[in-house]
């Protein structure tokens, strides 16, 4: 294995989940991206390692979600389409999730494309592996929900699972809950979920709060960090830094998969958070450092959410793929040229002109003692409280 290579899922056919020119997750948002990465040279580096989305394993995808759940997507990728009652049973054929061709292969894709990188982390090749084309974390599994149909993150944590990985930590960084991966992996202690999120009292889809810390068979095996609206990049990295480290340090996992969903930033217009591209390249940074310090660097990376995709979406993910690879990008380096006249192309507006919003990556750590007086902190003390005596930490002290 060498650490610093990175397996990258890429393939243009991923494309074709499609819910149309007037949804949120347009496809262009994937392909800016892919592009960006490449102006940027990461495509070309020699530890980076592009492969497209291998065969359907239909056998592992059944694994996930019910069989008449996966049936009723394939019937919506046909012209006869579904009926009214089984569009509203799956969750198929509303403003969210509407159907569209060939939806069952264009899903399946996405799912395929975690799985198989989980299978490159596995198969002792690479240490690190990136699909930001993934990251469904709403889909459940007898039916489709928050523009999510089937979960590629359970695919790839069940892989680890079924090769003999004992404990695997799931870090979701979306502004939505990561209610996918938590409900499927509630009951397995093998698997801790931490979802770090805008408040369920305001935002979609109203679940994740941090009394929610798992089942009867796996007490403390979910961790919820409900975060106030409007959070910003310096309360928004204190919440980590009290939080995730210490989880994944006691649980001492043998991978790490995570999330990098970039609606929370604040031009995102799906959600109240007021991130940056910064503080999300700093949360992505710590990510790959936990990789390194407690699983021998292994990490497992994927997209997500994220619904401005000329300003936002291109510069997150090539900080992904740049970060998993070894090769971060200077903050203040120019949007390449090139990029930037296809981007408006494309859109028919200005490209961003750096890889920054300005944020310097400053923020509080909470060694510095905890505030009562604040919003933030209260979130976040209410989630230590739940779970850290599990741990056997201190809430308040460790």
């Amino acid at each position: 294995m060498v650490d610093s290579d990175v397996y990258v899922v890429w393939d243009e056919a991923v494309t074709g989940y499609d819910f149309g020119p007037a949804h949120p997750m347009h496809p262009l948002r994937l392909d800016l991206s892919a592009r960006l990465a490449m102006d940027f040279g990461l495509f070309d580096a020699a530890n980076v390692h592009v492969h497209p989305v291998g065969p359907i394993d239909e056998d592992r995808l059944a694994r996930i979600h019910d069989a008449d759940y996966i049936a009723a997507v394939r019937r919506a990728g046909t012209p006869e389409g579904l009926s009214a009652a089984d569009a509203e049973k799956y969750g198929i054929g509303s403003e969210d999730v509407p159907g569209f061709a060939n939806m069952h292969t264009a899903s399946a894709m996405l799912f395929q494309g975690s799985v198989d990188a989980a299978r490159a982390i596995i198969g002792g090749d690479f240490a690190r592996a990136v699909n930001f084309s993934g990251g469904m974390h709403h889909a459940m599994p007898g039916s489709a929900s928050g523009f999510c149909v089937y979960n590629d993150i359970a695919g790839a944590i069940t892989e680890f699972l079924d090769a003999g990985y004992e404990r695997i930590a799931y870090i979701d960084l979306d502004a939505h809950h990561g209610d996918g991966p938590e409900k499927i992996f509630w009951d397995d202690p093998r698997v801790l979920t931490i979802s770090m999120h805008e408040s369920g009292k305001y935002l979609f889809p109203g679940s994740g709060f941090p009394a929610d810390i798992g089942g009867l068979r796996a007490a403390a095996s979910a961790a919820n960090i409900a975060l106030p609206p409007r959070t910003l990049d310096a309360d928004w990295l204190r919440a980590f830094d009290a939080t995730v480290p210490a989880l994944v340090r006691e649980f001492a996992p043998q991978v790490i998969v995570s999330q990098h969903g970039c609606d929370g930033h604040r031009m995102d217009p799906l959600t109240h958070m007021r991130l940056s591209v910064d503080g999300m390249r700093v949360a992505t940074t710590w990510v790959r450092d936990l990789a390194a310090e407690h699983c021998g660097g292994k990490w497992l990376a994927t997209g997500g959410g994220g619904y401005a995709i000329l300003d936002v979406v291109p510069r997150v993910w090539t900080n992904l793929i740049a970060i998993a690879a070894g090769a971060d990008i200077d903050p203040a380096s120019r949007i390449p040229g090139r990029w930037a006249h296809y981007a408006q192309t494309k859109t028919g507006r200005e490209a961003p002109l750096s890889m920054t919003d300005g944020f310097d990556g400053d923020f509080s750590p909470w060694s510095g003692g905890f505030d009562p007086e604040s919003d933030l902190d209260r979130a976040v003390m209410a989630t230590r409280k739940n779970l850290f005596p599990f741990f056997g930490l201190d809430p308040y002290f460790d």
